[in-house]
């Protein structure tokens, strides 16, 4: 990621570039308050602090939350001084979310960018009603978020350019580059693509093609490393379009096309096997220190990175 850091560097921060020309931006982000110190928020907040912005995350339960590693104000309630940006990461429930944003503009008006890193609920349900939807954008991270290059910003209709402008400039200070999307469809581009593929997968370990081991092995061993460097459409340009379509056009007919979720995730989780959580999920953890493993994928996806950024 150092490419994009060193771009970060040279963005001055009170103008953007926009279709050629150079223009002021309606505003410089630089007081962020990050709403939800889960994993995800915690991971936002520390991307923050690396672009040098001044951070401060809001609990429930200011007295809970561990330590940071950088500079990171605590607080259990709004804070007196308008933010920049507000980045709420709290629970995936609509209710909640619009509660919290009317809170925010009661607080500070039309003040701050309000972003929320939602990855599934309506952005449209939640800016409906909004005094200020001009500030209104999506910031979805991609777990963890502090590890990836790539932030997710989506516009609804009401959306500003400078909005979206200014984040995007946050987020080259914080070493990331943003994926704009100009409408907010359902699961934006990274979990619409994501669990597309999820989708087929479940169907076909249901009905005992494979399993959900030949499914990883198939990822990781030969999807994966290909599109880290060539992407999904790239290949198939280099490949051949003539043969993709032809290819395209004998396969979706048979694929597992139905709007209601696929009933094998669903009952694992009714009855009680989530995974890690619980011990046991399509792997048996119950005897694996999970802890270890997901370090060394951290410290795996760190090198992978560094690879993919070397020109």
């Amino acid at each position: 990621m150092v490419g994009a850091l060193d771009a970060g560097r040279v963005v001055n921060d009170t103008v953007w570039q926009r279709n050629g020309k150079v223009n002021s931006m309606q505003k410089e982000v630089r007081n962020v308050l990050v709403i939800g110190p889960g994993t995800m928020g915690r991971g936002i907040a520390n991307t923050f602090v690396r672009g040098g912005h001044d951070v401060t995350v809001m609990s429930r339960n200011p007295e809970k939350v561990l330590p940071f590693d950088g500079d990171v104000s605590v607080t259990g309630q709004l804070p007196d001084g308008a933010p920049d940006l507000v980045i709420e990461s709290i629970v995936e429930d609509l209710d909640a979310k619009r509660d919290l944003i009317a809170q925010i503009e009661t607080k500070y008006g039309g003040t701050p960018i309000l972003a929320t890193n939602t990855s599934g609920l309506s952005m449209d349900d939640m800016v409906a009603g909004m005094s200020h939807p001009e500030h209104f954008i999506g910031a979805h991270y991609l777990q963890p978020a502090d590890a990836l290059p790539i932030v997710e910003v989506i516009r609804v209709a009401a959306t500003t350019d400078d909005v979206v402008e200014a984040l995007q400039a946050a987020l080259l200070r914080n070493g990331q580059t943003a994926l704009v999307l100009n409408k907010p469809v359902p699961g934006f581009l990274l979990n619409r693509l994501q669990h597309a593929m999820m989708h087929e997968a479940l169907a076909m370990i249901e009905k005992g093609v494979c399993t959900a081991a030949d499914v990883d092995n198939c990822l990781k061993n030969a999807l994966a490393p290909r599109m880290c460097l060539t992407g999904l459409i790239e290949q198939k340009d280099l490949s051949g379009l003539q043969v993709t379509a032809a290819t395209h056009r004998n396969l979706v007919p048979g694929f597992h096309h139905t709007n209601t979720p696929v009933a094998l995730l669903q009952d694992m989780v009714a009855a009680g096997n989530l995974g890690v959580s619980t011990g046991q999920g399509f792997y048996d953890w119950r005897n694996r220190d999970a802890t270890a493993y997901k370090a060394k994928v951290a410290e795996k996806l760190d090198r992978i990175l560094a690879i993919l950024a070397e020109e």
